[in-house]
């Protein structure tokens, strides 16, 4: 990713990239890995990526933090590969080129740059579920614009209007009301090599603890009434769940005592989120439950050996050696 030639390339002055360019570049990027993905994989994964970037550069406080975003990117590229000096040697070397480049760019080249960026993003609505349940995306697939936190590093608290005479003499202030809860900016992000950028854009999304939902959903709660009627666990599937249990060893009458070597399944998340579903779930759809224990008693063995000695085919005898050499022989013989 980090290749002298390919970055060399990269900052050479040229139009920006089509979609179909930067998408051809991030599936080379993405398979130069271990990593391999079917196309329906690459898609969700290239859809992620794009939000994701568009969420940053929108939010941006000022123009140039899409820098200071660009060196969030770079910071958790670094904490990866603290093992191997070469590498991170191109990374800073990289560092290094961003800073020569764009680090002496005024703010409406940054705003040039921040513009150009967000159109080739404009048609891009694509929902992302981590932006949904956090609520910085709408149903629709745009992104809300926050009105309460830091201002921009430079600027001041909104809510106040000062009027100048022809002079530069301040005449007049006028208060009112932004209807937001801003506060100043502690202090401006580090564009230095290592250093806090204070901006939290462009670090990982994932890292934030989220409660796990496990609640029903309205129209779950909605059907919850009609399956009164169909509560009863059906006979049949019960005699073949016990048909199941005596062919893998046997069924669990009583709970053992001891430790048991197994596997269990869990088609949850977490133990937690199983837990919290047990607890959220209505009575009325709880059904018994059979529990499969499959232990290596001499006794389990010959039932198993019984029930595969059954499943037996023999081939039957023929009645002729003639009978069945072709296709005629054999219509003929039904």
């Amino acid at each position: 990713m980090f290749n002298r030639k390919f970055m060399e390339e990269l900052f050479k002055p040229q139009e920006l990239y089509s979609k179909k360019a930067l998408r051809t570049v991030y599936d080379r990027l993405a398979h130069a890995s271990i990593m391999r993905l079917n196309q329906a994989s690459m898609d969700k994964l290239y859809d992620l990526m794009t939000m994701a970037f568009k969420h940053q550069v929108l939010l941006c406080p000022r123009p140039k933090d899409v820098l200071l975003v660009t060196f969030n990117h770079l910071d958790a590229i670094k904490g990866f590969i603290q093992d191997s000096p070469a590498i991170l040697h191109q990374v800073e070397e990289i560092f290094r080129q961003l800073t020569e480049t764009y680090g002496g760019l005024s703010a409406g080249e940054f705003q040039l740059i921040r513009q150009t960026l967000l159109t080739f993003f404009q048609d891009l609505h694509i929902r992302v579920s981590l932006f949904l349940k956090d609520k910085v995306q709408n149903s629709n697939g745009r992104f809300v614009l926050p009105v309460s936190g830091p201002v921009p590093w430079g600027t001041e608290v909104p809510g106040l209007i000062r009027m100048f005479d022809s002079k530069g003499k301040e005449v007049k202030k006028v208060e009112f009301k932004h209807g937001g809860n801003y506060v100043t900016a502690p202090k401006e992000g580090s564009f230095e090599l290592y250093g806090d950028r204070v901006l939290k854009l462009g670090t990982n999304m994932y890292s934030v603890n989220r409660p796990v939902e496990t609640h029903m959903s309205g129209a779950s709660k909605n059907l919850a009434p009609r399956t009164q009627e169909n509560i009863a666990p059906n006979p049949l599937a019960k005699e073949e769940l016990n048909f199941l249990a005596r062919l893998m060893g046997g069924m669990e009458i009583k709970k053992p005592s001891g430790p048991e070597p197994g596997f269990r399944l869990n088609l949850f998340t977490t133990d937690e989120e199983e837990e919290q579903a047990a607890l959220t779930r209505p009575e009325e759809l709880s059904y018994e439950v059979i529990n499969i224990q499959a232990t290596q008693d001499q006794q389990r063995n010959e039932e198993l050996a019984r029930i595969m000695g059954e499943l037996e085919v023999t081939d039957q005898p023929r009645q002729s050696a003639s009978k069945g050499d072709d296709l005629l022989a054999m219509m003929d013989g039904l």
